[in-house]
């Protein structure tokens, strides 16, 4: 009975600890970036949770003061926040060409109202 009881418990941690591990699994690569100082507003609207109305202030934003000296001065723009950028940073450069060319939809949370 002891043993079962051990073996037990034994393959129950090590259920636990294999799905901490799986969990921290590395997120994707980007599928590409997207140069902020270069790309056209439909370029921009590739990003995850950019519409064509905040591409376009990010390149009026450019216009009148200049290129972005770092990725995080896009901050600077109205309607990009801090949560905002944490989901973009991944794919933004300041430098080099424009690679990504297919719009990036981000995973829908979970609805919070009980099914029916």
């Amino acid at each position: 009975m002891r043993k079962s009881l051990l073996i037990s418990i034994a393959l129950f941690v090590f259920t636990l600890v294999a799905a901490a591990v799986a969990a921290q699994t590395p997120a994707e690569k980007p599928l590409g970036v997207v140069n902020i100082n270069t790309a056209t507003a439909a370029e921009i609207a590739f990003l995850p949770g950019i519409g064509e109305k905040t591409a376009a202030a990010v390149v009026a934003h450019r216009e009148q003061n200049g290129p972005f000296k770092k990725t995080t001065d896009l901050m600077q723009v109205k309607g990009i926040g801090d949560r905002t950028f944490e989901r973009l940073g991944p794919y933004l450069a300041v430098e080099g060409k424009t690679t990504l060319v297919v719009e990036v939809k981000m995973p829908r949370k979970p609805s919070t109202k009980a099914r029916q």
